[in-house]
């Protein structure tokens, strides 16, 4: 890793004045600092120019003339010690904001969860088409973290009922919040426990979907990661040796919790050779996506009870 940049806030506030020069600077900056990417976006200059327009409260877009405007000094400080932070802190920069967004929607997010960033987001804005026979009425969303995946399915599919679950207290507290803030009190019902646990528990019955984004990184992996993933809570990331132990539990568990035609969706990321060599011959799909990422598996309920009778 290259050496962090020596950085003087006042140095730095006397010297840049309008949103490009911070935003010039940043990027530079989080380059020259070899920062981690991947929480959301992907590059030194998108996130500085994020940085910048969220310490400055500008919307997402952004006429190339305010970018070019003189900024007060109070201002100039706001956006050099955002950008400071990140340099220092190396924490993703969706917890210095304490916002991220997932299928066009705003989430809370900080450290009791991991920053929203899947694939799913794709699937989920396609209805989950091709994969689903029709509609679901009731969609499940386990390791559910922010609770993100959960709302944006409540909003895809407005008639139907969505439980999430999340094993973690602080994190639900947020997923609480989140389901609060976006109205969705009503069709949104947050458990906390662990991963079916709590649905037995309270006497539900059986989902046309279940939807998850587990823990699938191999502790190994898990040890080597940039200082950003370290900033998120291991819960959410690592589970065991090869990362696929609450990925067993799900599939175990599944076909009690999916209805006859039910369909199971998972994210397992780059994990896919540890997935095929702990679940040798599961006969999955794995959809390609038009947006980047990979490592999502479909599999319906009747093709997994059928594997499972043969293990």
């Amino acid at each position: 890793m290259s050496e962090l940049p020596k950085n003087d806030l006042d140095e730095v506030v006397d010297t840049l004045h309008s949103p490009a020069d911070f935003v010039r600077w940043g990027a530079s900056a989080f380059a020259q600092a070899d920062l981690a990417f991947g929480h959301g976006l992907d590059n030194a200059f998108d996130e500085a120019y994020y940085l910048v327009r969220h310490s400055l409260h500008l919307p997402h877009e952004v006429p190339e003339l305010y970018l070019r405007t003189r900024l007060l000094t109070e201002e100039r400080r706001r956006v050099a010690q955002c950008i400071l932070a990140r340099l220092e802190g190396r924490k993703p920069a969706a917890y210095l904001t304490g916002e991220a967004w997932f299928c066009g929607l705003r989430f809370r997010v900080d450290e009791r969860v991991i920053v929203p960033r899947s694939p799913l987001a794709e699937l989920i804005g396609d209805a989950f088409a091709p994969w689903l026979a029709h509609p679901p009425r009731r969609i499940l969303d386990l390791c559910s973290g922010s609770g993100c995946i959960a709302i944006a399915c409540a909003m895809i599919f407005p008639e139907a009922e969505v439980h999430a679950v999340e094993i973690d207290p602080g994190a639900a507290e947020l997923m609480f919040a989140n389901i609060a803030d976006h109205g969705m009190e009503h069709r949104v019902f947050g458990h906390v426990g662990d991963l079916y646990a709590p649905l037995a528990a309270q006497g539900e019955t059986a989902f046309d979907l279940i939807v998850t984004n587990p823990p699938y990184v191999p502790e190994e992996e898990w040890q080597a990661l940039p200082a950003e993933y370290h900033a998120e809570p291991k819960l959410a990331l690592a589970a065991g040796d090869d990362g696929m132990d609450v990925v067993a539990r799900l599939l175990q568990g599944a076909p009690h919790w999916l209805s006859q035609d039910g369909v199971l969706i998972g994210e397992i990321g780059a994990s896919t050779a540890e997935f095929d060599s702990r679940f040798a011959d599961l006969p999955a799909h794995w959809p390609e996506f038009e947006f980047g990422g990979s490592g999502v598996f479909i599999i319906e309920r009747a093709a997994l009870v059928d594997w499972l009778a043969r293990q």
